[in-house]
């Protein structure tokens, strides 16, 4: 069955519990469990005979696998995909698990049966009991306002748990901390700190060079399986690739560094590339498995680089890439790294060109076409500054798509839906993340392209927004107040893989106050990043977010509005988007323009192109002078 109140009817009719599989595309032992258990006809009958069995995608429903994730993480410790759980027809919990092999789940479904028919009131007991503990357990202290001071506090945090040695916090497995870098980044460009430049600059470049990145095809996996970033479990996400363009455009924009260029680029060039779709979004991910076997498109042996580029060149390439006859994979194949530029540019991009064209005929990986809101305002945001920050204008192209398609497909009636499959709206509605990510993607697109449509529709879904995820204590809920209501509702207490609910929409509210000039946004964003100020101050790893917008609203707001056309305009524009302040809004258009608010009353000088700065919203002569808007950006 899908979730939805007819799967809960029919196990309330036949008075059988529920039994709940989570799971999502890119699972290596979603796969497993599903051959082993849920394609047996033994299995299937056992099942059928004594529940009701729902399956859900994490993915399409984020609000049922946080519920139910939290459940599980307080009765067994742990979490994790599959996760499977035994409810109530009415849905509370009475058991959690994960990946269960066929032996021992059917010893639970056995065991469990018997519990409903002969213990009958002790397991709703247990249920009632398990909903009462995670209500109690959800409440939350009091709000803490992430100062200056606690931004610096973090930084010192985190660096006790950075690895010297190899970059990223903490041993294997180890994932790529996108919104953490993030606000390293944000922090040094604000406060000048080197020491958070240098873990910035670090974990870059070791990511970037290690297995964990795709050196072929471009694009990161989901995370590596060790500390030193060589062997990966192979899935790319959207989610991912997206924050860390984003990082790696961020990066060169403060160090002009090559290598981080050449990784945005490969990396955007792999989301349009490879995560396209037809109609305009960005599907959701590459499986880890190809046939079944885990990673089996992008490991090699020696032999095989030297079939396909020859003796002595596969030989080269083999000391290039780390591919020896000591394999770090298994079966004698080894990922690829690239721990040093290749002497001889020339010849390393016919070699990579020639290894990706032999690599694409092997079996390839499969892809969940699925199109999620929240992940394609992720990417559209990523792919718009990358385009404004590195001048690649197609990337703009590629985002300007998919948030024509997310506008037109997945806003319904003025809310969002989470997703879609080849064109078809599923009817999930969206959660806080989704308005917050999707928001921020339109407000950047805005300040490219000069549209005050992606304004307008920015404004009104975080108006919609503050409405319907409204939270205790400044925060937001993941789910809105007015939909489906779980056994538990919610509330995503950190950034995990993505920002939370929170954080997105804390730094949406607080872009679009700085583009219209309305403070109660931004009163509504410091109300928010307060609720997770606890959080921010004593688990900054799991705060990335959170803390890279408590940068965005100590830095800002830095208003910048050119008017004109023509060259001059373009080179002021250009100087703008070159700016690394995390408060910074930049809008480009008509002199004296009713198209934002910022260009309202800006006219021309002396028949010139000319730039507006305001700081804190109060703002300092106009120039028409590149360089003298670079120097005004930079305070001197």
């Amino acid at each position: 069955w899908e979730w939805g109140p007819e799967a809960l009817d029919e196990a309330a009719r036949r008075d059988v519990p529920i039994l709940l599989s989570v799971g999502y595309a890119a699972c290596h032992w979603c796969h497993v469990m599903a051959h082993q258990s849920f394609e047996d006809p033994d299995v299937a009958a056992v099942v059928n005979a004594g529940f009701i069995a729902i399956k859900v995608d994490r993915e399409e429903r984020p609000d049922i696998d946080a519920a139910y994730m939290t459940a599980t993480t307080a009765m067994t410790g742990n979490g994790g995909w599959p996760m499977t759980c035994l409810l109530t027809p009415d849905g509370k919990p009475f058991f959690a698990g994960t990946y269960l092999p066929k032996a021992q789940f059917l010893q639970l479904l056995s065991a469990s049966r018997h519990a409903w028919e002969n213990q009958h009131d002790q397991v709703l007991a247990s249920g009632e009991n398990v909903t009462r503990q995670l209500a109690a357990a959800a409440e939350r202290g009091a709000p803490v306002a992430i100062t200056d001071e606690a931004t610096r506090t973090a930084v010192t945090t985190l660096g006790r748990s950075y690895d010297e040695a190899h970059g990223g916090f903490g041993g294997a497995p180890k994932f790529p901390p996108a919104m953490v870098l993030e606000f390293l980044l944000r922090h040094h460009t604000r406060t000048g700190d080197d020491e958070a430049l240098r873990m910035v600059e670090h974990t870059c470049e070791a990511m970037a060079r290690g297995g964990i990145y795709d050196q072929l095809a471009g694009g990161f996996a989901r995370y590596s399986v060790d500390a030193t970033w060589t062997v990966p479990h192979f899935e790319k996400m959207l989610y991912d690739n997206a924050q860390l363009l984003r990082v790696y455009a961020h990066l060169w924009r403060v160090s002009h560094s090559p290598l981080a260029a050449r990784i945005a680029t490969e990396t955007a060039e792999f989301i349009i590339r490879d995560l396209g779709t037809l109609h305009g979004g960005f599907a959701s991910s590459l499986d880890a498995d190809t046939g079944g076997v885990e990673g089996a498109t992008y490991v090699w042996r020696p032999d095989e680089l030297q079939t396909a580029l020859g003796g002595p060149d596969g030989a080269r390439a083999g000391e290039l890439l780390g591919v020896a006859a000591a394999d770090n994979f298994e079966d004698g194949r080894s990922t690829l790294s690239l721990h040093r530029d290749p002497d001889d540019e020339t010849w390393w991009s016919s070699a990579r060109a020639t290894l990706l064209a032999t690599r694409a005929q092997r079996p390839q990986p499969a892809r969940d076409g699925k199109v999620v809101t929240s992940w394609n305002g992720l990417a559209i945001s990523a792919l718009v500054e990358a385009s404004m920050i590195l001048a690649v204008p197609e990337w703009l192209d590629s985002a300007t798509k998919s948030a024509e398609f997310i506008l037109g497909s997945h806003l319904v009636d003025g809310r969002l839906r989470r997703s879609s499959l080849d064109g078809t709206v599923s009817g999930a509605p969206g959660v806080a993340d989704d308005y917050g990510n999707f928001a921020e993607a339109l407000l950047v697109l805005h300040q490219a392209t000069g549209d005050e449509r992606y304004l307008t529709h920015g404004r009104e879904l975080l108006t919609t927004a503050a409405q319907i995820f409204a939270g205790p204590s400044g925060g937001f809920q993941d789910a809105a107040s007015d939909g489906e209501r779980l056994f538990f509702t919610p509330r995503g207490a950190g950034d995990n893989a993505e920002p939370s609910g929170t954080s997105s929409l804390a730094g949406a509210l607080l872009m679009v106050s700085a583009l219209t000039g309305e403070t109660s946004f931004r009163d509504r964003a410091i109300d928010a990043l307060s609720a997770m100020g606890e959080i921010a101050t004593q688990a900054p790893r799991f705060a990335g977010w959170t803390l890279a917008t408590a940068e965005a609203a100590l830095a800002g707001p830095l208003q910048i509005a050119v008017v004109g056309d023509g060259r001059a305009a373009r080179g002021l524009t250009r100087a703008a988007w070159g700016t690394p302040s995390a408060g910074a809004v930049i809008v480009y258009g008509e002199p004296d323009s009713t198209r934002s608010p910022l260009l309202a009353g800006r006219s021309l000088v002396d028949g010139r192109a000319a730039a507006y700065v305001c700081r804190g919203f109060v703002c300092t002569a106009p120039v028409t002078d590149r360089d003298e808007l670079v120097t005004q950006l930079r305070g001197d």
